[in-house]
């Protein structure tokens, strides 16, 4: 995926979001970015409702100063294992223990690696899922850029009726933020984009606390 000139309307933003079967968007933005870009950024994304079966995948991305890449990081749900419920971070997939409400963090570890964190922001726990080395002369985060739910699945393949299969989510994307002194974030009010739009039940709300939530498909369904 790369990143266009702008990100000012929700369609320059959809042309950034992964073009296979992903189902909801949201736009982020933090503003008094350096020019230099940010050294961490901290993205609160909590799964209030999921099945526990592969198949989600809730996600952040960001794009660096002086790259035309685009990186990303995420949780998704996994089969239970001993009885308790499992989240795999992204980009490396690390099977954790549950943390409650969470956060993914991406932050500079020196001058070009940068590593990954899941958070649990209630239990404090902290679980490394990945970590990259960018090239010389890419820069820090830049000030936006969106997020996505997918059902990845359907990547290799898609049943008959497959958008009334969609099994049941509901998340929570919360506002970025970062250490940066006087940087502060918004996450967007979610939309829907794909070829399920207006069939999958999506349903969307600001909160109170904070962020946005977004909910879509069908209890009971598999995705099969």
């Amino acid at each position: 995926m790369k990143p266009t000139a702008s990100f000012l309307s929700v369609a320059s933003v959809i042309s950034l979001l992964p073009t296979a079967k992903a189902l909801v968007g949201s736009s982020w933005t933090v503003t008094n970015v350096p020019s230099t870009g940010l050294t961490d950024i901290t993205f609160p994304l909590t799964i209030v409702e999921a099945d526990h079966i592969s198949g989600y995948y809730f996600a952040q991305q960001f794009a660096f100063i002086n790259s035309g890449d685009v990186g990303y990081t995420g949780l998704q749900p996994r089969p239970n294992q001993n009885g308790k419920p499992v989240l795999q971070g992204a980009p490396r997939r690390t099977a954790t223990a549950p943390l409650g409400r969470t956060a993914v963090q991406v932050k500079r570890n020196g001058s070009s690696v940068w590593v990954g964190t899941a958070i649990g922001t209630v239990t404090g726990a902290r679980v490394h899922i990945g970590s990259y080395t960018l090239p010389a002369g890419v820069g820090g985060i830049q000030s936006r850029q969106a997020g996505f739910v997918e059902w990845y699945p359907w990547n290799g393949g898609e049943p008959p009726n497959h958008c009334a299969r969609l099994p049941y989510q509901k998340t929570l994307f919360g506002h970025p933020y970062t250490t940066h002194l006087g940087s502060v974030g918004t996450q967007s009010l979610a939309y829907e984009y794909g070829d399920c739009v207006g069939q999958v039940a999506f349903k969307k709300k600001r909160l109170l606390i904070g962020g946005v939530e977004n909910n879509c498909g069908f209890k009971g369904q598999t995705g099969v």
